[in-house]
């Protein structure tokens, strides 16, 4: 049996299959056609460049076949396959491995095939009964090949399209493998109709992309990194014990005070490098991210066009290409791995009070998943005092809600205040002292602390920026990210195939042959189409809004005419909960649309690379997603009960509805609660139960769909599942612009509308803290592993955020000076104040009308509701009183106020502006320690290359001595010998040091 092996995996390289190595399908070689008439040496077909034993020995790699039942084998190579399968799962750890359990695979390759059903059975029967599998075999077809049968006529052939789709996999499978790359399939899976192609990256392709790539790997030379000295190496040694319980237990977390020297690898320089463990030089992480730039590179051409991996996959020659993750992450005798250590720091909601493991985050990760999780854990951390501030704030208002003069005159029935009808007709007059509720809680987040927590929170979104840069500093120093630059990544496969049309119009008409390029005129009907479709999205939120708009306005009146002192009592209350939810579940539907549209608008566009694909559809999807969510808020705040008219002369909508007022408190409480429902109706709905619900929904349908498949196959369904089985089950990863996309929503309501909900810091911080655990769970469990991609900051989201924080001064200042009664009450006390109190404030603020200057028909149908007769009644507004010669024209009170008004919104923004500026100028971007020690690498690498040099030179002269003591030997001898020996003054050769 061991002579059958070594006969097996050391077929000589000149056997008759070598002839087609090189033949017009790279390396990927083909059966004949009829298995009865091919020679015997036949039936196992190798590859040259599969290759993996010693270059003297030149064997076997890899046995290329699509599954063991397709071939025909005689009773010796059954006998050797059957003895070898004993536990070949056992041997390639589960599919981690190629089945030799040498070779790791690094990429996974997935795609459909149409295969009888009889081929499963007989894969089987081939392990169990081998007298029996010679016979079978020929009898069944190859997956793919077009092979005769004895029974073909019962066996549906194969139609256009899968032929298609086969020669292009062979294909590029064949120029995977000019590339260098190992692969092996494997079509006798659990999963019907699925088959996989592993793949595996050798040690000199990994050096040679690893240098194409300019990866920066550790060195030999490790140096001592500079350590606090003093007062503040005690702070720290004192910091770090007490943060000790909530450090996570992983050895890339540890502190540091030794790193070794990166540099960009260099197949030249590879004494430079610690290779004294090639498996794990290069981990897993950087392995894939190898092998996936050659699967964009490598191009399949014997299609209409040029087509590399995104097109195949577009196409559906593959159904799906991803890395493997490291293994189980739960279950008994799981073998440790970096996922089940991920799993059990990081994501699991128990460990939430903990730091994250960013290093071991961006190591099995990469860096970009690295720094949206890092930039997310500064935005928690940095939420914690603006929490502490909002509930300082909100605490002030409950303390001093009793004293609040202003809401204790509105609740004082002593005064007697008469307020004029909310609505036409329906409505009667009112008391003002049945607001009193409404007043008090207006209080709680109008009062002169939320002036103060606006200019806090444009502080703090100043400083959050800074610290976050200087954070990301760190990241790129500990990383070996300093002075990496993105280069311009593969043209994307749509982009080539418009660029390829273009070119074959104009070669038809013009006979030209020009690199083509696509311009604006190319693109100019999409722009158009993304122009209108744009204005088109904004438009529809703004009719939805106004449809609300006219629930509230219809419904209030509506309500108003209830028989019931209970129902006209919470017309507000109720008109204002519902259209907050109506708003809600709007936004939540448009916003899952809106995402689809806006990336069918980039689509159309056709952006040349991924980058400019990525960050048109971030603008498009932000745009449209922000109107979407702020647009009520917007109206609440800036333009509901401004354009309302006057009692005789009210404004109104399609001739019926009159405009919406509001509260005699202020609109400030309904921006509360608008703000308040949904910004938390978000939160839970959309980024919490849509995250953790749709994943699992769509997980469990694949389990039904695969459950109903195993039920014909009890056998199979026993059988332990390969972990490129698992991960193909698992959800496909789309990318983070969802991820960022909730957070900059939800920082937008932080700081936009803060002044009108000190509260939203700390809503936003108890949902972080599930939404951190929620995403790495997503990320180790639920999805398939991420492609590591290389990147040194958050890219166009950190513009994003600058600009959320430079709008949201402005909206504050027009918050607090527009929709807040701040303005109006220092006017008041600094201008009218009789004895410099608040005293008489409400009625400053109220005008008054004589009932009998209402419109016919707009008089209340019951006048005498109150139990009295009513001629004169009050609204808020500064207009002239009836008795006055102007009357009811704007009184000069109103003018005032809005000067007032407009003053402090320009210095409130200057002024806040500003001062964050300074903090921006104050705190400097780079960290002084890591400037340092970034110097200090370049110095150290600096004299490693010059004691190299200096070591080159020392043998050169050394050698240059030698050759002249040789030669003035050779010339005190006879003339012959000296002609001899000057053969001798040879060029000297330099061997590279050891560093």
């Amino acid at each position: 049996m061991e002579k059958d092996e070594i006969h097996l995996r050391r077929l000589p390289a000149t056997a008759p299959w070598g002839q087609h190595a090189d033949s017009e399908f790279h390396g990927v070689d083909f059966l004949p056609e009829d298995l009865s008439e091919a020679p015997e040496e036949t039936g196992m077909k190798v590859n040259k460049k599969y290759s993996c034993l010693p270059a003297e020995e030149k064997g076997i790699h890899i046995i290329n076949i699509r599954a063991i039942e397709d071939i025909g084998y005689d009773q010796h190579e059954s006998t050797l396959l059957n003895s070898l399968s004993k536990n070949p799962d056992a041997d390639c750890k589960y599919g981690l491995y190629f089945r030799d359990g040498k070779r790791k695979v690094d990429y996974i390759l997935v795609y459909h095939y149409k295969r009888s059903s009889a081929g499963k059975t007989l894969a089987r029967r081939a392990q169990q009964n081998d007298a029996c599998v010679r016979s079978t075999k020929q009898d069944q077809p190859l997956p793919g090949k077009g092979v005769q049968l004895e029974m073909g006529e019962s066996e549906p052939h194969m139609d256009y399209h899968e032929d298609d789709k086969r020669f292009r996999r062979e294909e590029y499978e064949g120029n995977l493998v000019e590339a260098g790359l190992e692969l092996e399939r494997d079509e006798d899976t659990k999963i019907h109709g699925i088959g996989f192609v592993k793949i595996h990256a050798p040690w000199n392709v990994l050096c040679r992309e690893a240098e194409f790539l300019k990866l920066k790997m550790p060195t030999k030379k490790m140096y001592q990194i500079n350590q606090t000295h003093g007062l503040l190496k005690k702070i720290n040694s004192v910091i770090q014990k007490i943060t000790e319980p909530i450090q996570p237990k992983v050895a890339e977390h540890k502190p540091q005070t030794v790193k070794r020297l990166s540099y960009p690898f260099s197949r030249e320089k590879q004494h430079l490098f610690d290779l004294s463990d090639k498996d794990t030089f290069f981990d897993s992480k950087t392995r894939s991210t190898i092998v996936y730039e050659i699967l964009k590179r490598t191009t399949c051409t014997k299609a209409k066009y040029s087509m590399g991996i995104t097109s195949l996959l577009a196409n559906g020659v593959y159904s799906a290409a991803y890395p493997l993750h490291d293994g189980d992450y739960e279950g008994e005798n799981v073998e440790p791995n970096d996922r089940k250590l991920l799993c059990e720091e990081w994501a699991s909601y128990g460990v939430f009070y903990k730091y994250q493991p960013i290093d071991l985050v961006r190591k099995y990760f990469g860096e970009k998943i690295g720094l949206y999780f890092a930039w997310l854990g500064v935005y928690t951390q940095m939420l914690i005092p603006a929490s502490i501030v909002g509930i300082i704030v909100f605490l002030y208002g409950c303390a001093t809600v009793d004293e609040n003069i202003p809401s204790m005159e509105m609740c004082d029935q002593r005064n007697n205040i008469t307020m004029c009808p909310l609505c036409d007709k329906t409505c009667s007059y009112w008391k003002m002292s049945s607001a009193c509720a409404t007043a008090r809680a207006s209080h709680l987040f109008d009062n002169p602390a939320t002036v103060f927590f606006s200019v806090f929170m444009a502080l703090w979104a100043a400083t959050f920026m800074e610290h976050w840069k200087r954070k990301q500093m760190r990241l790129n120093y500990r990383w070996d990210l300093t002075g990496f630059e993105e280069e311009e990544d593969h043209p994307r496969a749509e982009y080539e195939a418009k660029v390829l049309e273009k070119s074959l119009r104009k070669e038809h008409k013009h006979k030209e042959t020009d690199k083509e390029k696509l311009t604006w005129k190319d693109r100019f009907p999409a722009y158009l189409t993304n122009f209108v479709g744009i204005i088109f999205m904004v438009g529809l939120t703004f009719a939805i809004v106004f449809g609300v708009i006219i629930y509230r306005i219809s419904t209030a009146a509506a309500l108003a005419i209830s028989s019931t002192p209970s129902g006209r009592s919470s017309v507000r209350v109720t008109v204002t909960a519902t259209a907050v939810i109506i708003n809600l579940v709007v936004i939540i539907i448009l916003d899952e649309v809106y995402g689809c549209i806006a990336r069918w608008l980039t689509q159309i566009e056709v952006p040349k690379t991924d980058k400019n694909f990525e960050e048109r559809l971030i603008f498009k999807a932000f745009l449209l997603k922000f109107v979407n969510a702020y647009t009520p808020i917007f109206y609440v705040a800036f333009f509901k009960g401004r354009f309302v008219g006057r009692p005789g002369d009210y404004v109104y909508i399609f001739h019926s509805f009159r405009m919406e007022e509001c509260a005699p408190g202020g609109c400030l409480m309904e921006l509360c609660i608008q703000l308040s429902i949904i910004m938390l109706g978000k939160q839970l709905i959309q980024n919490n139960l849509f995250e953790i619900g749709i994943p699992k929904m769509k997980k469990f349908i694949r389990y039904l769909k695969l459950k109903r498949r195993r039920s014909l196959d009890h056998e199979e369904h026993m059988k332990k599942k390969q972990r490129y089985e698992v991960d193909y089950n698992l959800e496909p990863f789309a990318g983070l612009t969802p991820e960022y996309m909730e957070m900059i929503i939800q920082f937008g309501f932080v700081t936009l509308f803060v002044a009108s909900f000190p509260l939203a810091p700390l809503f936003a911080l108890l949902n972080n803290i599930i939404e951190i655990r929620l995403d790495a769970k997503k990320f180790v469990t639920e999805l398939r592993r991420p492609v590591a991609v290389r990147a040194k900051d958050i890219g166009i989201w950190y513009n994003i955020l600058r600009g959320i924080g430079k709008l949201a001064v402005i909206i504050n200042a027009f918050v607090i000076s527009f929709t807040s009664d701040f303005i109006p009450r220092l006017v008041y006390l600094y201008m009218y104040s009789e004895n410099g109190t608040m005293h008489g404030f409400v009625n400053h603020t109220l005008s008054s009308f004589n009932v009998s200057d209402f419109q016919a028909g707009t008089a209340p149908n019951d006048p005498l509701d109150l139990g009295y007769e009513v001629q004169i009644c009050r609204y808020k507004d500064y207009r002239e009183p009836p008795w006055s010669e102007n009357k009811y024209d704007i009184s000069k009170d109103f003018w005032a106020v809005l000067a007032a008004r407009l003053a402090f919104v320009i210095v409130f923004q200057n002024l806040v502006m500003f001062m964050s500026e300074f903090v921006d100028w104050i705190i400097p971007d780079i960290p002084k320690d890591i400037s340092q020690q970034i110097h200090k690498e370049k110095v150290l690498m600096v004299e490693v290359f010059m004691r190299e040099e200096q070591g080159k030179l020392q043998m050169l002269e050394t050698w240059n001595d030698k050759d002249k003591k040789k030669g003035e030997n050779c010339n005190n001898h006879s003339p012959r010998l000296s002609r001899s020996c000057s053969g001798s003054l040879s060029s000297c050769h330099s061997y590279p040091l050891d560093v």
